[in-house]
């Protein structure tokens, strides 16, 4: 296996606020890893050195075998799949659902002058279909419910063939059908082993997809926990993070989680 990212001593500091204390991490390239963790514990801070958007105050964060102010994050950027809340909000509503998921051949989020030959038409096409929106091609976006639009926003991540996938919450803010027909989707993905890396940021147990091989836990900056789902994912650790008595019950790989 290769390791896809690492981290040594990571810190972020801003002002007198330390948002990211001493985190060291690895991800192989067939991981599948969620972060779980309250409000504040740095979940989104992480994802965002890992989608080199930000440089960490201390400490090495390696991606891709490149370090982290040694490279161009330019080039770095385009090999890492990112689907995230703050840049669904770049998109423009008018843009259809295929030039959504199209334009991340060059990092953009509007068709504009750029060229695009029948590979990224089909590659565009196939994704659609991958995540049940095949229909919707010609739809503008800001027509789309949550739900689909979070489905486009997951397919315009792996359109560049990411080498690295990091999903923000994906499922935030869904419905039941909507959350369900995410988690199977991206259940599916995780199984596939042409799938790259992936990393996840989730609030909820309940949000786990099957198939995901790793846990971490964080709470105000501090990895709790981390390790292999089976192992690391327990009422105890749970209970740690979250700073109340948690009791975790699981099923068919799913998980759901109540204060005990």
């Amino acid at each position: 296996m290769t390791e896809v990212l690492g981290f040594e001593g990571v810190r972020v500091r801003r002002d007198d606020n330390e948002i990211l204390r001493d985190v060291s991490w690895s991800v192989a390239d067939s991981d599948r890893w969620v972060i779980l963790g309250p409000n504040g514990a740095g979940k989104t801070t992480l994802l965002s050195i890992a989608a080199a958007r930000m440089f960490p105050s201390e400490g090495v964060a390696t991606i891709l075998g490149e370090r982290l102010g040694d490279t161009d994050t330019r080039e770095l950027r385009v090999r890492v799949g990112l689907s995230s809340a703050a840049l669904a909000d770049r998109i423009p509503p008018h843009e259809t659902v295929r030039n959504v998921v199209m334009t991340a051949a060059y990092g953009v989020t509007g068709r504009w002058q750029e060229q695009y030959d029948d590979f990224d038409e089909d590659r565009a096409d196939a994704l659609l279909w991958a995540f049940g929106m095949e229909d919707f091609a010609q739809r503008e976006f800001g027509t789309l419910s949550e739900g689909e639009r979070k489905r486009v926003q997951v397919a315009r991540a792996l359109m560049p063939d990411p080498e690295l996938l990091l999903l923000d919450e994906p499922a935030a803010g869904l419905d039941l059908g909507g959350r369900e027909e995410l988690l199977e989707a991206l259940r599916e993905l995780a199984g596939d082993h042409r799938s790259p890396a992936i990393v996840m940021v989730t609030h909820h147990v309940e949000e786990i997809p099957v198939g995901f091989t790793h846990v971490m836990l964080l709470r105000e900056g501090q990895i709790v926990a981390a390790g292999p789902v089976a192992e690391t994912l327990t009422s105890e650790n749970l209970t740690a993070t979250y700073g109340m008595p948690v009791e975790l019950s699981g099923s068919g790989g799913r998980y759901s989680a109540r204060r005990a």
